[in-house]
């Protein structure tokens, strides 16, 4: 840190560095990449992710030359890195298809409720049209949510306050409370329910965010990004999902930055060994540069591979396995075996945001088809877990800071934040500095909860993971079972006569009851740190 504040005092003026600003140093994003990571030491434990070649970036200078000494400082982008630096227009959040839901997690018999950029919304499956609609989560009648509602024998959207019922373009089919013979106002244009132009594009729901009638036929004219090897049959890998209590803003960050992962995933991940290892979780310098800047994202390079942030919702990356030498590759480059790490982040409203994920790849395959996805889940959400309190209440702060952007709250002097700092780049000269909430709401941040209910995982991601919830009910019967069969033990040996047993019999079934009650206690234990809450200390790793 000394070194820090001597070489900092060198630092240029420019609009990324504020040197006025001291209040807090500490680094903001981290991303989940930590999947990725986990994954590829099962399959292969001599995989160097992290090779360095210290290849320079245009995004940064050197300070010193001194190697004890030796800062490296984020200048404004240059000039040829914006592809479009000249163009004024905003960025229109509510022009652009948006991730709900992957449909492996949607259950085809009842509508689901959804949020995204501040709209509340209702997934539900129309069996007449064979089709995911999405509507206003609004009945027109007396607002009452239609996502609470049912799917009638007709296949119909009902809403289940007054019996209300719509069909797939959201017209109005019954009033049950209007007279047969009396005027149809069912058919009144106040009686339907707003649509929203949605598809289904590498088997998840996405939603057109603008219900004007102009964008009825957007997917004749603009699909969703379409990412290749998701569809790719060579490639494998499960999907997830997970809601999170922090906005949309630091979990992209998050998902950008590799340099948190040795030290608030310690424990969780393993990491290369550097060179030279300053500390004991083993951090080092990385190369990472943007190549472009544009109203549609960037894309990047570092050490292992490509990047890319497709604006506003796609961060992914591709990664050659095979590849030792630390020098970048391109999408398009032939590999033997390749890992993408896709991302999709959705804003769902301020300090909150939903996460899918997919991690896809060309070896291994055989896994994904013998390990139950829900198990993936497990080690996946115990990742997440032990950096999400951190992101929460660093939300917070920065807000609580009152500056005027952020790089007036962060220091970001090093290589490693390029693409944070290229995503704050892009958010401040494109997106209007946060996103557009349409005035629904006042900025200020929802109020922290206690940390239990803050990373809990049941409501964040079980009840809307069809595996885990099902594996959830799957062992918590097991856990009544076992029970049941240690109290029917007890039961037996307390009520038989001394003579009508033999004391081999007896010690057996008292036993058989001790196992079984043990075994429903190590399963709740169990149930409750995967499946609800599992608090992760760093002072202790």
């Amino acid at each position: 840190m000394d070194v820090l504040r001597a070489s900092s005092s060198t630092l240029v003026h420019s609009p990324y560095i504020s040197t006025t600003r001291r209040r807090n140093k500490t680094q903001f994003p981290k991303p989940i990449f930590h999947h990725l990571r986990l994954k590829l030491i099962v399959f292969d434990s001599s995989f160097t992710l992290f090779e360095r070649n210290g290849s320079k970036s245009r995004l940064f200078m050197t300070l010193s030359s001194s190697p004890a000494s030796t800062t490296e400082s984020i200048e404004p982008p240059m000039p040829e890195l914006e592809a479009d630096g000249r163009e004024k227009k905003r960025f229109d959040w509510y022009s652009h298809w948006y991730p709900l839901m992957p449909i492996c997690d949607l259950d085809k018999r009842v509508p689901h409720a959804k949020k995204v950029l501040g709209l509340d919304l209702v997934v539900w499956w129309d069996r007449n049209e064979n089709e995911w609609k999405v509507f206003d989560d609004t009945c027109p009648h007396r607002l009452a949510p239609l996502s609470d509602g049912r799917i009638d024998q007709w296949g119909r959207l009902q809403c289940v306050y007054h019996g209300w019922c719509f069909n797939g373009n959201g017209d109005c089919k019954l009033i049950p409370q209007a007279p047969l013979d009396g005027p149809p106002v069912h058919t009144f244009k106040e009686a339907c329910v707003t649509v929203y132009p949605s598809t289904v594009q590498h088997d998840i729901v996405w939603v057109w965010p603008n219900a004007d009638p102009q964008y009825k036929d957007i997917i004749m004219k603009k699909k969703p990004p379409y990412i290749p090897v998701l569809d790719d049959p060579s490639f494998s890998g499960p999907t997830g999902n997970r809601e999170f209590p922090f906005g949309y803003e630091v979990l992209i960050e998050n998902l950008m930055d590799p340099a948190h992962l040795p030290y608030a995933h310690y424990g969780l991940i393993s990491n290369p060994t550097p060179k030279v290892k300053v500390d004991r979780e083993g951090g080092s310098p990385l190369g990472m540069e943007v190549e472009k800047l544009d109203k549609n994202g960037f894309n990047g390079k570092q050490d292992w591979g490509c990047s890319y942030f497709i604006a506003p919702c796609i961060y992914h990356a591709f990664i050659d396995v095979d590849q030792q030498n630390g020098s970048a590759i391109c999408e398009t480059e032939k590999s033997n075996r390749r890992l993408c790490l896709v991302f999709m982040c959705i804003p769902v409203s301020p300090g909150k945001s939903r996460l899918i994920w997919s991690f896809p790849k060309n070896f291994g395959v055989w896994i994904d088809k013998i390990v139950p996805r829900w198990m993936f889940h497990i080690g996946q959400n115990l990742i997440l877990d032990s950096d999400l309190y951190l992101l929460h209440v660093q939300e917070h702060k920065v807000m609580e800071l009152e500056a005027t952007n952020w790089q007036e709250a962060c220091f970001v002097p090093t290589k490693s934040d390029a693409f944070v700092v290229g995503f704050r780049r892009w958010l401040n000269k494109y997106g209007g500095g946060t996103v557009d909430w349409k005035g629904k709401f006042s900025g200020a941040l929802p109020p922290s909860p206690p940390r239990e209910q803050l990373m809990d995982r049941y409501w964040t991601h079980v009840v809307s993971c069809k595996s885990c919830s099902a594996a959830h009910k799957g062992l918590k019967t097991l856990e009544v079972m076992l029970q049941t069969m240690s109290v029917i033990s007890i039961g037996i040996v307390a009520v038989t006569k001394q003579n009508m047993i033999s004391m081999v019999a007896k010690s057996t079934m008292v036993s058989m009851a001790i196992i079984c009650f043990a075994a429903s206690k190590w399963l709740a234990q169990f149930i409750y740190k995967n499946f609800h809450y599992h608090d992760y200390n760093h002072a202790f790793v």
